[in-house]
């Protein structure tokens, strides 16, 4: 059982990014994947984020940047739609989106019309992401990401409100504008922010948000610290019981140099009980080739309901 009680965990796959399994014309390949996906009972997609690449990834904070400028990222939102278009049930989310490089009106009316035609299967996990370069191609200033990203995110909920709405922050304002379709769900989608749990982060989730995406090699104890973290957030802001989700993956294990998927969902249960709402796997990690992908997750699948 996982710890918001849930008897079955999630299941998401990580979808793969740049030239990962998908090479030059073999993108569109991805739907097959996830028709393969949504058959198999896999409960989420996640599609990552980057809108330009610069050159500077000594930038990076997370260790060496795998990847290389040139590499085709696909839009995620795009990607999600679609998805969505091929699929009946599976659900689709960011992991992370750099939402302030969107601005909030259009990215609140994209998103509610994606949520809209997915029948409500959107959700949305944000962060701000880690390259100066995207900021100022888009005319923005790094240095105010945070700000953004938390303006951002606060005026997509006011605009994912019935009626004429007024919001006014540092960043942008609006007056008595309407936005319209409305999500399936009051508030809008889902929201789990990405990242370490600094202040700023925890107030995120507790004001504007629904999880919490640890950020990549977290270890289980710093989820369940994080976890115990929000959780007291929470009830000092009065609503100790309010669903909280978390994503996270566990360290891909390997065997003779390959991705062992036995060995890695074995990881899946410290997370679970450090406080993990859903198991993450990267498709990039464990499969090479396009013609692999649907036959790996249909496998997944199966190895994931025999667990439980």
């Amino acid at each position: 059982m996982t710890a918001d009680g849930d008897d079955v965990p999630r299941l998401a796959i990580g979808l793969p990014v740049a030239r990962q399994v998908y090479g030059p014309g073999e993108h569109a390949q991805i739907l097959d994947m996830a028709r393969a996906a949504d058959e198999a009972g896999i409960d989420t997609l996640v599609a990552t984020d980057h809108v330009v690449m610069g050159e500077r990834f000594d930038r990076y904070p997370f260790g060496p940047f795998r990847f290389s400028y040139g590499d085709p990222w696909l839009e995620p939102l795009t990607t999600l739609a679609a998805i969505a278009g091929a699929t009946r049930r599976v659900r689709i989310s960011t992991g992370v989106l750099i939402a302030a490089l969107r601005r909030a009106p259009l990215l609140a009316k994209t998103a509610a019309t994606l949520d809209v035609l997915s029948g409500g299967r959107l959700e949305l996990g944000v962060g701000t992401g880690w390259q100066p370069e995207e900021y100022e191609t888009m005319g923005l200033d790094f240095d105010r990401r945070a700000r953004l990203l938390d303006d951002t995110v606060a005026a997509c909920r006011a605009l994912w409100t019935p009626g004429a709405t007024t919001f006014a922050s540092e960043t942008i304002s609006f007056d008595r504008i309407w936005c319209d379709p409305q999500p399936t769900r009051p508030g809008g989608p889902p929201i789990l922010f990405g990242g370490p749990l600094t202040k700023r982060n925890v107030r995120r989730v507790v004001e504007l948000g629904d999880g919490w995406i640890p950020i990549m090699g977290e270890p289980a104890d710093g989820v369940a610290a994080g976890t115990a973290r929000l959780r007291e957030a929470l009830a000092e802001a009065g609503d100790p019981d309010r669903p909280l989700r978390v994503r996270h993956s566990p360290p891909v294990v390997r065997h003779n140099g390959t991705a062992d998927l036995d060995r890695t969902l074995d990881g899946a249960g410290a997370l679970l009980e450090a406080g993990a709402t859903e198991i993450l796997l990267p498709l990039g990690a464990f499969v090479s080739e396009a013609k692999e992908a649907p036959s790996w997750v249909t496998e997944l699948g199966r190895r994931w309901a025999r667990l439980w």
